[in-house]
């Protein structure tokens, strides 16, 4: 194990479990201070609890991505804490009615995607940013889209496949707004991930490792871990020069 990131914070928001569990344990596991966010306080506890088990550093924080005044409380508790902000990870996000062609998506659900999934990163990319280029040596931040917005072809998941693609396009312009701020921006597109989201209805994970032998190139999901290593290669000094892309981890699907 490297330690590419001692002596460095990293905030991942969403960090309670799933993905954004894998990533906050990962970057600790670097030697990363770790601050993470959402909702509930519970799951955020046990993700501190698990870094701490380690030996490592961490805080939790409640916040809503959805509201500013949240968000910009979040990244002022990280920088109390530990002093500095130097990566931030936007994985916060919904998938509400899945399954559900377009024409059936139920307003309330598409703005809760809206609201979570496009303005929650924004007003995430707001705060981190605008705290990095006070810093020396700015910063680095990730937000997490979707390989559902590359392409259209899962049915039932165009709505929420159109709020990650947003994400996407968020990414690529606020990169090049910053770069000369000494942020560098970019985002990682998850694939089918071994976390209850890739779960259908009433499916079991030996159910899904079987849907996926014929769905994925790869001939199976990714793991957790697998997306974290995308999200920390993005964040280290071993991406410097990388900026402004989405790298898709999804097995082969959208090849």
């Amino acid at each position: 194990m490297t330690h590419r990131f001692t002596g460095r914070t990293t905030l991942v928001t969403g960090g309670g479990s799933g993905i954004g569990r894998g990533i906050a344990l990962a970057f600790a596991a670097e030697g990363a201070n770790v601050v993470v966010a959402g909702r509930r306080q519970e799951p955020l506890d046990e993700t501190v609890a698990l870094i701490e088990a380690a030996g490592g550093k961490a805080l939790a924080v409640t916040a809503d991505v959805t509201r500013a005044d949240d968000v910009r409380a979040l990244v002022d508790a990280a920088v109390d804490r530990f002093g500095s902000l130097d990566v931030a990870v936007n994985n916060a996000g919904v998938l509400e009615a899945a399954g559900t062609p377009v024409a059936d998506v139920p307003e309330d659900a598409w703005r809760r995607m809206l609201d979570i999934n496009v303005t929650g990163v924004l007003l995430a990319l707001q705060a981190e940013v605008r705290q990095m280029r006070t810093q020396p040596g700015g910063g680095a931040i990730v937000n997490i889209a979707s390989r559902i917005g590359v392409h259209g072809r899962i049915p039932g998941t165009t709505a929420y496949g159109a709020t990650k693609a947003a994400v996407s396009v968020l990414t690529r312009g606020a990169a090049l707004d910053h770069i000369a701020d000494g942020v560098r921006i970019n985002a990682v597109s998850p694939g089918a991930t071994a976390t209850p989201m890739s779960l259908q209805p009433g499916e079991t994970e030996a159910g899904r490792a079987e849907r996926m032998r014929t769905a994925v190139p790869l001939g199976r999901v990714s793991t957790v871990e697998e997306t974290a290593a995308a999200v920390l290669y993005l964040a280290s000094d071993d991406a410097a020069s990388v900026v402004g892309t989405d790298l898709v981890v999804d097995g082969g699907s959208t090849a």
